[in-house]
């Protein structure tokens, strides 16, 4: 049995996974899984994942596991993107808790909404922008002194973190106004292979 991402590419929750396993040169295979179409809330999909989200995995021996932040601990643990040190590591955690937590429920979403939705800026929540530009805020305050947000090289709390905050600008927010955060998106960027280009193109 073959290793099977079930996942949306337009979702930075599920590109984290993609990129942990092309780290790490691992064979899988990708499920386009469309969730605008509702099909995480399918019989056959919820068999998978009772919660009804992506991204989710079937790994070799037939288990499932669910969750970005962790199925990128699952792959990431006993390799270089998990810092080897302690407290890096329990920073690691950190950055990964307050992703979801503080970062991806008002950048992601605000994307969401503009970007996919369609919807008028001065008609969401001005929590959503206010608290957006809290956590960047917060990122270019963790970013002081230092390249990466764990350790001394990438590690996974770069790679979840990176996922929606290099699409910021489709939030309508504005990376250029934290400049520390600005060039670790470029350097994580770069280890990733990924294309900035891409960061800015809505979706038809």
């Amino acid at each position: 049995m073959s290793l099977i991402v079930f996942g949306d590419s337009s979702s930075g929750n599920c590109l984290k996974v993609k990129w942990i396993l092309d780290l790490l040169e691992l064979d899988y295979e990708w499920s386009e899984i469309d969730v605008r179409t509702g099909a995480t809330r399918r019989p056959d999909f919820l068999s998978l994942n009772p919660s009804g989200q992506v991204p989710a995995v079937r790994l070799e021996d037939g288990r499932t596991l669910a969750q970005s932040n962790a199925i990128l601990v699952y792959f990431g643990e006993n390799t270089p993107y998990t810092p080897a040190d302690a407290y890096e590591r329990a920073r690691m955690f950190e950055w990964l808790f307050w992703e979801q937590y503080s970062h991806e429920p008002y950048i992601a979403v605000r994307r969401f909404l503009l970007a996919y939705r369609k919807k008028a800026p001065e008609d969401l929540s001005p929590q959503l922008l206010e608290r957006g530009n809290g956590a960047l805020a917060r990122m270019e305050q963790g970013l002081e002194g230092r390249d990466w947000l764990a350790g001394d090289s990438l590690s996974l709390a770069d790679i979840s973190l990176v996922a929606y905050t290099r699409m910021a600008g489709e939030g309508g927010f504005e990376l250029a106004d934290y400049p520390r955060v600005s060039a670790w998106v470029e350097r994580v960027e770069a280890r990733l292979g990924l294309d900035a280009t891409t960061r800015a193109l809505a979706p038809a």
